[in-house]
């Protein structure tokens, strides 16, 4: 399945919150970016209102070398 286009938005916050939401997301190993999109599905999901349409959270870290299989091609 090929992935949707993520959609950009732009999101105005107060330096405060984006520092402490900066420093949450990285002791979690997150961009900030990806933190307001984890607390936006889990706050939706807690309020009943994440569409079933809305796909998993992209995944962290880098891309597999080999996205086909487990093993490289030459083995």
């Amino acid at each position: 399945m090929t992935p949707r286009p993520r959609k950009q938005v732009l999101l105005r916050l107060d330096p405060a919150v984006y520092d402490a939401l900066a420093r949450w997301a990285g002791e979690e190993l997150r961009s900030a970016n990806a933190q307001i999109e984890f607390l936006l599905r889990r706050a939706l999901g807690e309020a009943g209102r994440l569409p079933g349409a809305a796909g998993p959270l992209p995944r962290r870290g880098r891309p597999p070398k080999n996205p086909g299989g487990d093993t490289p091609a030459d083995e």
